[in-house]
């Protein structure tokens, strides 16, 4: 049996053509996923300014309430505004034995973890029956 050359030619350039196509797709991918890769580095970064300003305002905040809370400009603001405010009492400072951010979130949280002894709420539900 002879092959003719033709046919083989045939078969040469099919193969051709799929490898092109082929290296093409792979080629258009690679475009895609480096246009996908800079999208993302692009909201990334303005993601990244906006949490840059965002600290930049919260300790210029933080600032400004540092100085409004100096004793210094509370005792002038005191006598400028005729508030007749006085220091505390030893009697009025009441001195906290425990650390009250941790138990404001154990209050808040009480439920979470049923802690106080407080027996958990049952609720009772009722099933339709579908079949009637």
């Amino acid at each position: 049996m002879k092959f003719s050359n033709h046919a083989f030619v045939n078969q040469v350039l099919i193969y051709t053509l799929v490898m092109i196509c082929f290296t093409g797709s792979i080629g258009l991918g690679t475009v895609w996923m480096r246009h996908q890769i800079s999208l993302s580095a692009n909201a990334t970064k303005v993601i990244d300014a906006k949490i840059a300003e965002l600290d930049r305002r919260l300790n210029e905040t933080k600032a400004t309430l540092e100085a409004e809370q100096d004793p210094v400009l509370l005792k002038q603001r005191n006598v400028r505004w005729h508030l007749g405010l006085l220091p505390p009492t030893a009697e009025q400072i009441v001195r906290l034995p425990f650390d009250p951010v941790m138990r404001l979130a154990a209050k808040h949280n009480r439920g979470l973890f049923n802690n106080d002894g407080v027996a958990p709420v049952t609720v009772s539900l009722r099933v339709a029956d579908l079949a009637q």
